[in-house]
């Protein structure tokens, strides 16, 4: 496995592996790798001739200070389980090297990044759509990979590809789940043994969000499941949301012919979370 912190090096290695006629399937990721990243990289692997990953902890997509300084840096631990994927290159710049001066662009993705994550985390899906552009431009690969999980920044993803009009295939893939139901997310290892043992009420309660679905209309259930959250005492909810997985704009009643999605966002003591499930 090469490993490059350069994005000279990385672009030069990468256009000779063009060159060859090589395909590059692309997983980037902030580190601190589990099962889910894991899954991803198995998949492009299987579909690329060239497996890249990139590890950077992106500064500016974090609105809250605390949470870049507490997300989990374990690059030692990471390389080790690249090597067990068979990844070719790994990309692991330093903060000065991917943003070497002041950044100041700023994408209007219309209603997209309103709603969710955007409502709660103002400018962070402009700093998801900068450090993406930019690791497209350098690796530029054929496929690029993406969990579920992170509903929302996949369709943010999707549109950016779209305005820029980048040659990449994004690859949706599904959320990778513990034995237990909680969806795998470099923050569980931020839990304490105790809130890990709470952390499942999440997807439980998804799951009954989907059941219930046949027999409620959308308003009703989405009440229905913001009690359930704080009903609980070992969570804080931030948001509940049943949503169109094209537009993310909420849905107010049934229609077999519209994908919906029905996401959401707690604290469980010091650690966010985010889960979501599809219900048509």
């Amino acid at each position: 496995m090469k490993i490059f912190s350069t994005i000279k090096e990385t672009n030069e290695y990468l256009a000779a592996r063009r060159s060859e006629g090589k395909t590059i399937g692309f997983v980037p990721t902030m580190g601190a790798l589990h099962e889910g990243h894991l899954e991803l990289m198995r998949r492009a692997r299987k579909e690329n001739d060239i497996l890249v990953v990139s590890i950077f902890v992106n500064p500016i997509q974090f609105n809250n200070p605390d949470d870049l300084k507490k997300y989990p840096r374990t690059l030692e631990e990471d390389i080790k389980k690249l090597e067990q994927v068979q990844c070719d290159v790994l990309f692991a710049p330093d903060a000065e090297e991917m943003y070497p001066e002041k950044v100041t662009k700023q994408y209007d993705f219309g209603e997209l990044d309103k709603v969710m994550e955007g409502k709660f985390r103002p400018g962070h899906f402009n700093g998801v759509a900068i450090v993406v552009k930019k690791l497209f431009d350098i690796v530029q690969p054929h496929r690029a990979y993406f969990g579920e999980k992170d509903f929302q920044q996949l369709a943010i993803i999707k549109k950016l590809v779209e305005m820029e009009n980048i040659p990449v295939e994004i690859v949706p893939c599904p959320i990778v789940r513990e034995p237990d139901g909680l969806a795998m997310s470099s923050r569980n290892r931020l839990l304490t043994p105790e809130q890990r043992k709470e952390a499942p009420f999440i997807y439980r309660t998804l799951q009954e969000a989907k059941l219930r679905r046949q027999h409620i209309c959308a308003n009703p259930l989405r009440q229905m499941i913001i009690n359930r959250f704080e009903g609980n005492e070992h969570f804080k909810l931030e948001y509940f949301d049943i949503v169109d997985d094209k537009t993310l704009q909420p849905i107010h009643a049934w229609n077999n012919k519209v994908g919906t999605v029905a996401c959401v966002a707690v604290w469980l003591g010091k650690v966010r979370l985010i889960d979501n499930i599809r219900i048509i």
